[in-house]
């Protein structure tokens, strides 16, 4: 049961996550787009500060955490097919992490710093990539959480 509950925890935790890039992707930077380079330079950087939240942190870091510990409890209770569908949901979600603190925060603190005198040449080294960067791990966390809602279904 301590598994199940786990489970139904991380998988709710990722597919917050997976929402919030997801938002990102079809809204926020679209909608970004529409806007001038002034307004999208600081409305990022107030983005950046405003996500800086103990509710964020705590669905961000918990849905690996919590899909470690479900992939575990169901490793020692010998549930294998439950294990394999949590192992490939942790690498989806270990994957959109790496991208996250390799690419997305340094391009985030950037862009922090960037000169307020040219908010033109600040945000064309800060969309594309970060966009890019953001399409993939949109991908990967609702990979991830495919693969956590196959594996409720085991249940």
């Amino acid at each position: 049961m301590f598994g199940q509950v786990v489970l139904v925890l991380a998988t709710v935790a990722t597919g917050l996550g997976a929402g919030l890039f997801y938002a990102f992707s079809c809204a926020v930077m679209p909608g970004l787009r529409r806007s001038d380079d002034a307004t999208r330079v600081q409305a990022m950087q107030r983005i950046n500060e405003a996500i800086q939240n103990p509710v964020f942190a705590l669905s961000f870091a918990g849905a690996p955490l919590l899909t470690a510990v479900a992939l575990v409890a169901d490793a020692v209770a010998g549930d294998w097919p439950r294990v394999l569908g949590e192992a490939l949901g942790l690498i989806l979600l270990g994957s959109a992490l790496v991208i996250t603190f390799r690419i997305n925060i340094p391009l985030n603190l950037a862009l922090d710093r960037a000169d307020p005198a040219d908010p033109a040449a600040a945000w064309r080294a800060f969309e594309r990539r970060w966009v890019r960067w953001n399409n993939v791990r949109t991908l990967a966390t609702t990979a991830g959480l495919a693969a956590l809602v196959v594996t409720l279904a085991l249940i």
